[in-house]
């Protein structure tokens, strides 16, 4: 009986983490939305194609604070926005991978560089924070722009280029740093990372 039980026990629990998961996602994916169809129509660049979006300060945010299904929720809701404004494009395909691929490889470097602890306490670790944000924005829009470029010609790719990166760079840090110390400081947010990695300075690993 004992053999069957613990197979429960553990079929239980992954089940709830499972359950946990997909609740996260969803939830985070809510608030991915609610932030940017405000904006989404009244500060297009590009109609169609790109605007200006201050929902950019939520990548890292997801990221560092989510993990796994904070990178997902981002994505998905890049997908949702562009479904529900029209703009839903093959281009799309590439813009979820790499919106995704932005906070998971922000995660990635600031676990390598500062040895998993997360906080922006210092001067040097937000100016850790612009330079990974700025190296990360710069890929996701080599991946996207290669897309919009193959597939849509006839769009300024340069401008397209400059605005992900813009977008993507000021951002996390004129609006994402102060909400993750709001987080962090004031709210007792743990940061996760990928896989909990991530823990609060001065706290012993």
């Amino acid at each position: 009986m004992t053999a069957p039980f613990a197979s429960a026990q553990a079929d239980s629990g992954i089940l709830r983490r499972m359950v946990r998961f997909v609740a996260t996602v969803i939830l985070l994916t809510a608030v991915y939305l609610a932030v940017s169809l405000p904006f989404k129509f009244a500060l297009e660049l590009i109609p169609g194609f790109t605007d200006i979006r201050p929902v950019a300060c939520l990548q890292p945010i997801f990221g560092v604070f989510f993990g796994i299904p904070g990178c997902l929720a981002f994505g998905v809701g890049n997908l949702i926005t562009d479904a529900m404004s029209d703009s839903l494009r093959w281009s799309s395909i590439a813009s979820f991978v790499a919106n995704v691929g932005n906070p998971l490889l922000f995660c990635l470097l600031w676990w390598r560089l500062r040895d998993g602890v997360f906080d922006l306490r210092t001067g040097r670790n937000i100016a850790l924070l612009a330079g990974l944000s700025f190296t990360c924005a710069c890929l996701q829009s080599l991946v996207i722009s290669v897309a919009v470029a193959a597939a849509y010609p006839d769009v300024d790719v340069l401008l397209f280029a400059l605005s992900v990166v813009g977008n993507h760079t000021v951002f996390p840090v004129l609006f994402g740093a102060p909400i993750a110390i709001l987080m962090q400081e004031e709210m007792g947010k743990d940061p996760r990372g990928l896989g909990g990695r991530f823990r609060l300075a001065n706290t012993p690993a």
